[in-house]
């Protein structure tokens, strides 16, 4: 009952989005769709098609499901087949799995799981990059230049 409630109250905010406080309370969205409910009701009793399609619903839904035409066409020797000829493939990946979780441990350390929170801290925008980048390549200029020009003060040797 309290469910049947949850939704009344849910369809009267629905018909109060749509039709405003007015349209909500002449009750246009749920008359509608009674209407419509009472229409499909009467199409569908009176055809016999209809009644066998209802009845097939959910074999249609069975045979458009692209895995069905799978299980249909490809025969169990040739699935073995594949699941062969990948076999190297799956004991790397079986190794791979066995290594993370021999270093899960580490993984779940209170140091990695601390990392978000540190984040933030040392996230830099794009243009202090550049600017410090800048920086730094100007001072190895200036030291690069200070060094050529000691190299060409010395005086040459016999």
């Amino acid at each position: 009952m309290a469910e049947l409630k949850r939704l009344q109250n849910r369809l009267e905010k629905l018909e109060t989005r749509l039709y405003g406080e007015r349209g909500r309370q002449a009750g246009q969205f749920t008359d509608g769709i009674v209407k419509v409910q009472a229409a499909l009701g009467n199409i569908s009793s009176k055809r016999e098609r209809i009644k066998t399609l209802y009845k097939k619903i959910d074999d249609l839904i069975k045979y458009l499901d692209p895995q069905y035409i799978d299980r249909i066409a490809i025969p169990d020797a040739m699935k073995l087949e594949f699941i062969l000829a990948e076999e190297h493939f799956i004991h790397s990946q079986v190794r791979l799995l066995e290594s993370v979780k021999k270093h899960q441990p580490y993984l779940e350390s209170e140091h990695i799981k601390a990392v978000p929170n540190y984040s933030s801290k040392f996230d830099l925008d794009n243009d202090l990059q550049i600017l410090l980048l800048s920086k730094q390549f100007v001072q190895w200029e200036e030291l690069l230049t200070k060094l050529e020009a000691a190299k060409q003060m010395k005086p040459i040797a016999d």
